[in-house]
């Protein structure tokens, strides 16, 4: 912010296309002017002020997203988008080191961010990327994509059973029962 007026903010729950187009919709019928909207972003062709932001605060709320005030927390949002995206690629080597990853693209102190992570959110930020990889297979067996052995690859596990049993030790399930369960259900894979 400078002054009263922000060129830019971060927003949280950004985690897909159809968010930025809902963003993008969203700034287009509060008719506030934008260079760019990305995963986690606006850029604003003229600095908005706090009126704006405001009404942008409530457009958003009601969408499911949030306007990300302290750095902090635009810290910690920073962590989560890098995580995701790599989720999202599905590439995830065998042997694949979570912290020297995190200290490749972060550029701060892994045990403070690390600490940071967990103050705020609750979690580590090892699990919370268990998550994330657990989450990716339950959309994968909903929708029937791949075998577990080839989830189990691209997600980086060293076998099926690692995944397996992760899976089983988070959800209480093994991924076959959950996909059986999953399947008949019209709440879809989450």
């Amino acid at each position: 912010m400078e002054g009263n007026f922000v060129k830019e903010v971060q927003v949280k729950n950004m985690v897909c296309p159809r968010c930025v187009l809902a963003v993008e919709q969203s700034l287009q019928q509060l008719d506030i002017p934008f260079e760019k909207v990305v995963l986690g972003k606006v850029f604003f062709s003229q600095p908005i002020d706090e009126n704006q932001l405001s009404q942008l605060e409530q457009a958003f709320g009601h969408l499911g997203f949030e306007i990300l005030k302290s750095k902090e927390v635009q810290r910690i949002e920073g962590v989560k988008r890098l995580l995701l995206g790599l989720i999202q690629q599905a590439d995830i080597p065998e042997g694949f080191n979570l912290t020297d990853f995190i200290k490749e693209h972060v550029p701060e102190d892994y045990s403070r961010i690390s600490h940071l992570f967990s103050s705020t959110e609750g979690i580590t930020i090892e699990r919370y990327f268990i998550q994330l990889k657990l989450d990716k297979v339950k959309e994968w067996l909903f929708y029937e994509e791949m075998q577990l052995s080839e989830m189990a690859w691209k997600l980086g596990y060293s076998s099926v059973q690692h995944l397996s049993s992760q899976f089983k030790k988070h959800t209480g399930m093994t991924p076959s029962a959950y996909k059986k369960i999953k399947k008949g259900s019209a709440e879809g894979w989450k």
